[in-house]
């Protein structure tokens, strides 16, 4: 608790701005009475209010962030502590955009519920939580066989942009089986904010989804506050025993605003000038998703953490500190995208720590001879690209060149509403059938072997 929280309403406790720097501000007078975390309001010269938080203390003063531009700001200013009054998320909120004070973005209160929103909330104890649960259908044919996600797990998706990393999440958003979706668009163009709602997602996913977003202008705080919320929501509704799917986008710029927040409250800089407490803030961010605790009511938290790695370098410094937290990531490659296949998963870069247990015995076989296939065939494309190898030369790239065409365009397949077990049967079928296959039944829509006793999934069930 604060000290604004302590005193009485009628008393108002402030000091002065001494010195600004950037979104940085000294205030002279606090020094004893402010606490890490506390608001503080600022009046400007033009008659607006400056919104911040005590980020550093000092014997005599104090340092704040602020949550918009320091124009108008003066010395002398009296800057007032004011109580962190989070949102209190609700059903409410499911079907809109809300930004990171709890509001709808056209500026209007959203509905509140009855318990704030704890922006700080400590995940729970490893040794408590439940293990993850079953294995989940996405509507992503290479998530549904070789990189599964269950129930409770949390994967990451690293890319560069513009290789179909927002597709890809939007897609998950509407195939994943999940109680409710909660979103953490963090630094993104105001545009794609605008597009991943209203188009990417359509009106049905949208009706189940709560949307956090902080664009890529406002400052560090806001960014930072935002992305604290979106796992404050997700944690409401598994409170409430729901599953969450909780997709963040993005933990780089996360990883940016806290960077920027430490270096401005004293803080050394380390690698690529992230501070020493980076690892921490982003484990502590992303251990919130999960299982819930054993013999509890509440649900899970399945997560989707996005990673943004410039030049494809899978060993800078945010994507190395993400992947050693997570149960698994999907590497999206640029060369992938640009021949035109979507998702552009990488499957030899890619890896699920839940697949062992996601798996039967003939499933993984199943999968362990697609990969094979496509890393020989990946391994001799130089050579087969460049006319230098002969068919019949090796059996094991002759099978790999004829089944390569169906298995490219297997794990690009996309296909919502339909069962994991259904990608598995396809996935069979293409091997089986030296790639050729069924296409993937359209919503609605009835497969291409429903003329038969059985369809494709009913035989994979039973084995045949």
């Amino acid at each position: 608790m604060s000290a604004a929280d302590e005193i009485s309403p009628a008393v108002r406790i402030w000091g002065r701005v001494a010195h600004c720097d950037g979104t940085a501000v000294r205030l002279a007078g606090l020094g004893g009475l402010a606490r890490i975390g506390d608001g503080v309001r600022i009046g400007s010269g033009d008659g607006r209010e400056i919104l911040g938080e005590v980020i550093a203390l000092g014997p005599d003063s104090v340092t704040a962030m602020l949550m918009a531009a320091p124009q108008g700001l003066a010395a002398g200013q009296r800057a007032f502590l004011v109580p962190d009054r989070p949102p209190s998320p609700c059903d409410g909120w499911l079907g809109h955009v809300i930004d990171a004070f709890g509001r709808l973005t056209d500026g209007r209160p959203a509905p509140q519920g009855d318990h704030p929103a704890m922006l700080r909330r400590a995940p729970p104890r490893g040794e408590r939580r439940r293990m993850l649960g079953p294995r989940l259908a996405t509507g992503q044919s290479a998530m549904d066989t070789m990189l599964p996600l269950c129930r409770g797990q949390r994967m990451g998706v690293f890319s560069g942009s513009g290789v179909g990393k927002s597709m890809l999440m939007a897609g998950l958003a509407r195939g994943v089986e999940a109680d409710v979706v909660v979103v953490g668009l963090i630094g993104e163009r105001g545009r794609e904010v605008s597009e991943f709602a209203r188009n990417m997602l359509g009106e049905r996913a949208m009706a189940r989804t709560v949307v956090i977003a902080a664009t890529s202008d406002q400052t560090a705080l806001v960014k930072r506050r935002a992305a604290l919320l979106c796992l404050a929501v997700a944690e409401h509704f598994r409170d409430r025993g729901r599953h969450v799917l909780c997709l963040f986008d993005s933990v780089t710029r996360f990883a940016e605003a806290h960077r920027e927040i430490a270096l401005a409250a004293g803080e050394a800089p380390a690698l690529r000038a992230f501070p020493p407490s980076t690892p921490q803030a982003i484990s502590a961010l992303c251990e919130r998703a999960g299982p819930g605790e054993e013999g509890s009511r509440a649900g899970d938290i399945t997560g989707i953490f996005t990673v943004l790695v410039s030049g494809s370098d899978m060993d800078e410094p945010v994507a190395d500190m993400v992947r050693g937290t997570l149960d698994g990531h999907l590497v999206l490659d640029r060369a992938i995208a640009e021949r035109g296949r979507f998702p552009a998963i990488d499957l030899r870069r890619s890896v699920s720590r839940s697949a062992p247990m996601a798996w039967s015995e003939r499933e993984a076989a199943l999968v362990a001879r697609a990969r094979a296939l496509i890393a020989r065939y990946e391994e001799a494309e130089p050579m087969i690209q460049a006319g230098l190898y002969t068919l019949g030369t090796t059996p094991e790239i002759d099978e790999a060149i004829a089944l390569w065409p169906a298995l490219d365009r297997f794990v690009g397949t996309s296909a919502e509403g339909q069962s994991d077990l259904e990608s598995f049967a396809r996935l069979s079928a293409i091997l089986d059938s030296g790639g050729t296959a069924p296409e993937p039944a359209g919503e609605g829509e009835q497969g291409a072997c429903s003329h038969a006793p059985l369809t494709v999934a009913d035989r994979w069930r039973i084995g045949a």
